[in-house]
């Protein structure tokens, strides 16, 4: 127990971590500034949740206990909205938008309307009511009259407060709940491992997850929630303009959207809207367009609404991330596990920007649940997603005597059997020296956040395993000047380049080498954990399962994995063969954990690195920032605390300036180095 609570009571310590609980959750979710670090913030909520353990009449209707949800609830109650929560036209180009604003001009007569222009964040309407400054429920927009009281899931979304700043006598807010894109993949990478089916885009994920009958479950998926109206409030003179009740909001403790702009015209709407469309692919959420309202209140009320949607409110929608196409073949390609994944090859269509020819279907369940064929239009989707998805296969439209796909039982590369054991979803190739394999591991193993050997791209390495003279990573360090230019486009000079890489491979960090052994479920940040824990190959090799489970941020499955790794003979040669190359086997001494880090402006901190740094490679900035105990993300979000920017800097330069995020260029940046300690 500690000092503080040893001299005040119980009663008194719980209403102390309370109001510290709500001072630095607006610090964190409101005004992305926060004052201590998740783990100390989770120390407050952990000690109030023992107190609440030890005195049961302590908990409130604001205790963070209640996020970790409830009992499993039979069905939702209805409950009507004070005030209709009305959907919004939609405009889809310039044109329309204008044509939006002229009928907008009809009804305001000679006043001149200003806008307030937001992100249309996709997810779901949320109408939140507070009483007394403790949240008392939560319900859906429904048909927009009447909507499903959804109170215990909305107590588990860590940006809805619990309890405002202040006591307001009655508020009504209205929000977007969302599925962030890590979560979104997150929940789908494990449904595809349980052998469930995926969800097709992160607003069904959140519109499935906010009516879960359990809590728990809910509170699991990392829901997140921007609030966009003040609908009611119970006291106090009434805002007058927009901007002035997002303040009002935000000064209650209620997160609004830090990209929200007023813009004085429509002229600068459509400036706004091209903006961000630019840097739509570095959010962290999804959006398909932003939402253009008056900013002023009362001009509103002169607007009015139609019998479906508000008058003075708009979404301006972005091109679709849906298109349909035609199915012309399906291949089966083999990954370095050798496991089997189906991709369909499209008839080449524009999406999201982009012109898409191959879409994955996932895993032999999936097929079978689509019944996707040689021939079917399909309706494909990108959703924060590098390669597209099949949704579905457009009804009516598939062609006479077409055959149903059957994942094959043999591997489509070297013909060894596929197998399927009991409780996975994919099928494996059985043959460990299986081409398509060997090509697949050589290519992890080289890759940049491998040992990040340059010159050995797809077509080096294709030509290298096809002739049999890598048939595992350990034979790279065997190749000869001779061997390497005689091959397609090599000369003399470029088979020495690529041996120089090779052998300034032999001296790259231990945890690059574990990445790149390729281990399952071992991506880059458990290689450095397991680098910096574990200080060997060796001792790598030969801890126990059970010991390597127990290390901060190692599961069950990594562990298990590990495990297996090198339980296997031909594993065990390898790794051999790689120590007789000289590769480094022991974490060197930026890479062992430390007993304590030195404070450094680093510290806690969450940077994002861009661009082109003048004498280090991103991976050597990443792990310099933090050897100095930073974080380093790979995406700009209200959590950023700094942008280290370099040459072509690109999008997520224009998303840390929208969010007011420290700018750090390279010389900068060095000199933040030099200062540590």
């Amino acid at each position: 127990m500690s000092k503080r609570r040893a001299t005040v009571g119980p009663s008194r310590r719980a209403e102390e971590l309370r109001r510290q609980i709500s001072f630095h959750r607006k610090r964190y979710y409101v005004d992305d500034d926060p004052e201590i670090s998740d783990a100390e913030y989770d120390t407050l909520e952990r000690e109030l949740r023992q107190l609440e353990d030890e005195h049961p009449e302590l908990i409130t209707p604001d205790s963070p206990s209640l996020r970790v949800g409830g009992q499993p609830s039979e069905s939702f109650e209805s409950h009507r909205h004070r005030t209709p929560l009305l959907s919004l036209d939609n405009a889809y180009d310039e044109q329309e938008l204008r044509d939006w604003e002229k009928r907008l001009q009809r009804a305001l007569g000679d006043r001149k309307p200003s806008y307030i222009v937001e992100p249309k964040v996709d997810g779901l309407s949320i109408s939140i009511h507070y009483r007394d400054g403790l949240l008392e429920r939560g319900v859906t927009r429904g048909d927009g009259q009447v909507g499903e009281d959804v109170t215990a899931n909305v107590r588990t979304i860590r940006s809805i407060p619990l309890r405002l700043l202040r006591p307001v006598t009655e508020l009504e807010v209205r929000g977007e709940v969302f599925m962030p894109r890590p979560a979104f993949r997150a929940l789908n990478e494990a449904r595809l491992e349980a052998g469930e089916p995926p969800f097709a885009n992160p607003r069904n994920a959140a519109a499935g997850t906010v009516r879960l009958l359990d809590p728990s479950v809910t509170a699991s998926r990392k829901l997140d929630c921007y609030f966009y109206a003040l609908a009611h409030m119970g006291a106090g003179e009434p805002p007058q303009r927009h901007d002035e009740s997002l303040e009002r909001m935000r000064e209650l403790g209620l997160r609004t959207n830090p990209l929200n702009e007023c813009c004085p015209d429509i002229d600068a709407v459509l400036v706004f809207y091209s903006r961000l469309a630019e840097k739509r692919d570095a959010l962290d959420y999804e959006i398909d367009g932003v939402v253009v309202k008056l900013n002023d209140l009362p001009l509103r009320e002169i607007a009015g609404a139609t019998s479906k949607f508000p008058r003075w409110a708009v979404a301006l929608k972005y091109p679709a991330q849906q298109a349909t196409t035609r199915v012309k073949k399906i291949v089966v390609q083999v990954g370095r596990t050798g496991k089997l994944t189906p991709v369909v090859e499209l008839e080449p269509v524009r999406l999201a920007g982009t012109t898409v020819s191959r879409a994955t279907l996932h895993n032999e369940d999936e097929v079978t649940r689509k019944d996707v064929r040689v021939g079917d239009t399909v309706l494909i989707e990108k959703a924060g997603e590098i390669i597209p998805q099949v949704v579905k296969v457009v009804p009516g439209k598939r062609p006479p005597r077409s055959r149903a796909f059957r994942m094959p039982d043999r591997c489509p590369v070297c013909d060894s059997a596929a197998e399927r054991e009991e409780g996975e979803v994919a099928r494996y190739c059985s043959n460990a020296a299986c081409p398509a394999q060997v090509r697949e591991k050589v290519l992890h193993f080289v890759s940049r956040g491998g040992l990040d050997i340059q010159g050995l791209g797809e077509a080096l390495v294709e030509q290298l395993t096809q002739k049999g003279w890598v048939r595992d990573v350990a034979d790279l360090y065997r190749l000869e000047g001779e061997q390497l230019a005689g091959l397609e486009r090599m000369g003399d000079k470029s088979a020495q380049n690529v041996l120089d890489q090779i052998e300034q491979s032999k001296s790259r960090p231990l945890s690059r080498l574990i990445f790149g052994l390729g281990i399952r479920h071992v991506g880059d940040r458990a290689a450095r954990l397991l680098a910096s824990r574990l200080g060997s190959i060796e001792r790598l090799a030969s801890t126990p399962e059970e010991e390597l489970e127990a290390l901060d941020e190692i599961g069950p499955k990594t562990a298990a994995a590990v495990r297996l790794f090198f339980e296997q003979p031909a594993n065990r040669e390898l790794i051999d063969r790689l120590r007789t190359a000289g590769l480094a086997f022991e974490a060197s001494g930026e890479e062992r954990a430390p007993a304590e880090i030195p404070y450094s402006p680093f510290t806690q901190k969450t940077v994002v690195i861009t661009g082109r740094l003048p004498g280090r490679t991103r991976g050597e900035a990443k792990a310099l920032v933090e050897s100095l105990g930073g974080k380093v993300a790979g995406s700009v979000s209200r959590k950023t605390d700094m942008l280290i920017a370099g040459e072509a800097a690109g999008s997520k330069l224009a998303e840390a300036e929208a969010l007011g995020v420290r700018i750090i260029d390279p010389e900068e940046f060095e000199d933040l180095l030099g200062s540590r300690g």
